[in-house]
């Protein structure tokens, strides 16, 4: 069946879902260790999570780019990430969507959440003609995340590593066997209609 051009898809129960961040060692150890991010983590800037976990492979080379070497798995609320999607804007500009690009700009100052839509990617880090999320969130969206939504922060680096040596043993089965399973997350299209033209 052919996947949607835009589709969240995600590991999720009934009132959680899981995101994906990559840190230094010395923010994401004290993060998964303690189950919250230490005192050391800003608040005070933009922090993007990822449901997708082969973008977050993608986008930290398999935990081996600088400051990104650990991968931390973050459950947080169904209600918080709904939340972020109802009150995000997109990432950049679109003609027709938005009134112009000041009207734009003036949205994305003042909403605590952007959406914006890159290409999934396959084992190999290959774009796959399909999109997958990043939410960024800032604003009052970062305590809450931090502080609210967030209900558990797992180390994930070496699932991210055994999988990366099953590639480079050429054992794509065996690797593809070991990723987490992500789904079409429910009622995405009604949380995101705002963003559409």
């Amino acid at each position: 069946m052919e996947r949607p051009q835009r589709e969240i898809r995600a590991a999720y129960g009934p009132s959680t879902i899981t995101v994906y961040q990559a840190y230094p060692p010395e923010l994401g150890l004290p993060a998964a260790r303690d189950g919250r991010f230490p005192t050391a983590w800003k608040r005070d800037r933009m922090t993007w999570i990822k449901p997708s976990f082969l973008w977050m492979m993608y986008r930290c080379g398999w935990a081996t780019k600088p400051g990104q070497e650990t991968v931390l798995a973050v459950e947080i609320t169904r209600d918080g990430f709904e939340w972020a999607l109802r009150n995000a804007c997109l990432s950049s500009y679109v003609r027709g969507l938005h009134a112009g690009p000041d009207a734009w700009r003036r949205e994305l100052k003042r909403s605590p959440a952007r959406v914006q839509w890159d290409p999934e990617r396959d084992l190999r880090s290959r774009p796959l003609p399909y999109r997958s999320l990043q939410l960024g969130l800032s604003g009052e969206a970062v305590p809450r995340y931090a502080d609210e939504w967030t209900v558990s922060v797992r180390d994930v680096t070496p699932l991210a590593r055994t999988i990366r040596e099953h590639l480079a043993a050429g054992d794509p089965d065996a690797a593809h066997r070991l990723l987490p399973e992500e789904r079409p997350y429910p009622a995405a299209d009604g949380l995101l209609a705002h963003l559409h033209s």
